[in-house]
Order: structure tokens, then C-alpha cells, then sequence
């Protein structure tokens, strides 16, 4: 599925670590380099995890935000080949 500015969307709401990360991984294995995937998750600690994942990984974190009810939203550019 993709939003209005053509990003894929994960929706890992309802999944604690480390799924939201494992999620996102697989996810990341099909699209390909320069698309953008948004992750939206209940677990605060994948404001965390996510970006960490992407840094070892060779993924551009675009934006990483809270909102008032702990949900986060991360917004990241596939990189190349892992």
C-alpha cells in the first residue's frame, strides 16, 4: 500500500519488539533503492530500534516522530544493496 505522496506503508501497530523491526526489514527487501517506506508502530522503542536498523543497514531515515500517544511514525529512503 502506498500514501498520497507514493510512500509505501508498514503498519506494525500492535507489535512489540523486535518485530516492528523484523517488519520493516522484510519490507525493505521488496522495494527497491530510493523508494520510501513509512512505519507506523505502537512500541516507543522503535523510534529507536528503526533508525538504528537503517544506520547499519545503509537506509536514510528521513523522519523519526512521537505523537502524543506514543505511536511512531518513521519515515525512511531505501538505500542500495545490503
Amino acid at each position: 500500500m502506498s500514501d498520497a505522496t507514493g510512500a509505501h506503508e508498514l503498519d506494525a501497530s500492535g507489535l512489540l519488539c523486535p518485530l516492528p523491526v523484523i517488519r520493516t526489514a522484510r519490507r525493505v527487501e521488496t522495494l527497491a533503492a530510493g523508494e520510501t517506506l513509512v512505519v507506523h508502530a505502537s512500541d516507543p522503542g522503535a523510534a529507536h530500534d528503526i533508525p538504528a536498523w537503517c544506520r547499519v543497514h545503509g537506509h536514510q531515515v528521513l523522519a523519526c516522530d512521537t505523537d502524543a500517544e506514543d505511536r511512531v511514525t518513521v519515515r525512511i529512503r531505501v538505500g542500495g544493496s545490503e
